[in-house]
């Protein structure tokens, strides 16, 4: 059985004026100031900016051997894997939408996206570009759809609930690349 290392990393933040924020207020790139998005598509939306950009804030500065680490064994979750992952599961909420024949998996079978998630920068640039891709792809198909009570696709699930689910999926994997990022540097802050 592989043991972790005893050598833990000293827990840091870069913010100044809250020690549990990633960045000081002044420094965030988010949008938290002034009034929110008017209505329910901005609102969802605005959301997944939000927390897809953290996601981003907690890879940046990382090599590859630290993006591809994986930090609670026997797990393969790593930050480069998260980045994977999320790539995949955008290309399948497309899948969602419609009853054509689905698109293919980008990394091929079940959890590639994690397993394959090894410590190369051509690996780390393609899996940047996949999530950009996907993305982009994902939020142009999502914006065809003016209503989102309509139902769509084989499940006949909601745009609402698409739109609610990518926001669940990213917080959730923002939650884990918070404790992923402080195993692999010490860095903390939500």
């Amino acid at each position: 059985m592989a043991r972790m290392s005893d050598e833990q990393p000293e827990r840091w933040t870069q913010a100044t004026v809250y020690p549990d924020m990633w960045v000081d207020p002044k420094d965030d790139p988010r949008d938290s100031e002034g009034p929110g998005p008017e209505g329910e598509r901005d609102t969802l939306a605005g959301y997944v900016a939000d927390y897809r950009f953290t996601l981003r804030m907690k890879c940046e500065g990382l090599d590859p051997d630290q993006l591809a680490r994986r930090s609670v064994p026997p797990s393969t979750m790593s930050l480069l894997g998260l980045i994977r992952h999320l790539a995949e599961v955008e290309r399948d909420w497309r899948n969602w939408l419609t009853h054509a024949e689905r698109l293919p998996k980008l990394y091929g079978v079940r959890d590639a996206d994690f397993d394959g998630a090894v410590a190369d920068q051509a690996v780390v640039d393609a899996a940047y570009a996949d999530l950009e891709r996907e993305q982009a792809a994902t939020d142009a198909a999502l914006d065809a759809f003016a209503d989102l009570g309509e139902r769509v696709g084989r499940d006949a699930v909601t745009i609402r609930s698409i739109m609610v689910h990518r926001v669940e999926e990213y917080a959730r994997h923002c939650g884990h690349a918070d404790l992923l990022r402080e195993c692999v540097d010490g860095r903390v802050g939500q």
